[in-house]
């Protein structure tokens, strides 16, 4: 695939990378010519997609977690000493370890999905137009979900979420313009491990209620964030982007 003039020797960070949505992403856009810093918890998964992107002159694996501040820090100067920039930023980390109604749930858990999906992605935001994106510019997207749309029985929290991300999106566009862009996608349910539970054994019924008939997969997600961060989308800011095969057509989440 011939590099896009929008992506050619930018740097990126994506988050959450080591597999998945974020993988497919990092490969979408070390294909459109970016170069990547990539981030995991676990070492030995990152270290593996690091050299499924094409080693370290293409891709690089930073491991912690994404809510921890040190990581976040050592995740921008490894990008910005390694290639010398921080164009864009995929904030694509994000976890829900509750399922069932909200008056099970857990506050803990609660704090911690807050703590990550939304907070997190802030940090990492304020980190990257700090260190660079405020001077140079930039583009920004945040993975959130269809869930943040609309209600989502079973996974009401991890929606509520997806929905503050969403209009901390918004918000972002606002204030960081006109360097620095800042869109979202909204996907549902795309086959990777994550979401495994959501079709597992099932995946034709469920398909069914969307009206292209298949469930996402990474790649769809990957190719919607490469055109929000590319020069194609220069004049978009504030947006989310629903990738969801029509599901949410039908009334579906």
């Amino acid at each position: 695939m011939p590099a896009s003039p929008g992506l050619s020797g930018k740097t990126a960070i994506v988050t959450g990378a080591s597999r998945g949505i974020g993988l497919a992403i990092a490969q979408r856009l070390v294909d459109e010519g970016a170069r990547v810093v990539i981030t995991a918890r676990k070492d030995d998964a990152l270290q593996a997609a690091v050299a499924e992107l094409g080693g370290p002159e293409k891709a690089i694996g930073v491991a912690g977690r994404g809510d921890d501040a040190d990581h976040q820090a050592d995740v921008v100067a490894t990008a910005l000493d390694t290639f010398g920039s921080l164009d864009l930023l995929v904030n694509n980390t994000g976890i829900n370890p509750a399922y069932g109604p909200l008056m099970d749930l857990d506050l803990d858990a609660a704090r911690k999905i807050l703590e990550v999906n939304a907070i997190g992605t802030l940090a990492w935001t304020q980190r990257a137009v700090g260190a660079w994106m405020k001077e140079h510019g930039g583009a920004i997207v945040n993975v959130a979900s269809v869930a943040g749309l609309r209600p989502a029985p079973g996974i009401a929290f991890y929606g509520a979420s997806k929905a503050l991300l969403i209009h901390l999106t918004e918000e972002l566009a606002v204030e960081l313009g006109p360097k620095v862009r800042v869109n979202a996608v909204a996907p549902a349910v795309v086959k990777t491990r994550f979401a495994e539970a959501l079709y597992t054994d099932r995946e034709e019924e469920v398909a069914a209620a969307y009206p292209l008939k298949r469930l996402g997969e990474p790649a769809d997600i990957a190719g919607a964030v490469a055109y929000l961060l590319s020069d194609d989308a220069a004049w978009t800011t504030g947006q989310t982007l629903v990738l969801d095969g029509g599901l949410t057509l039908n009334g579906g989440v």
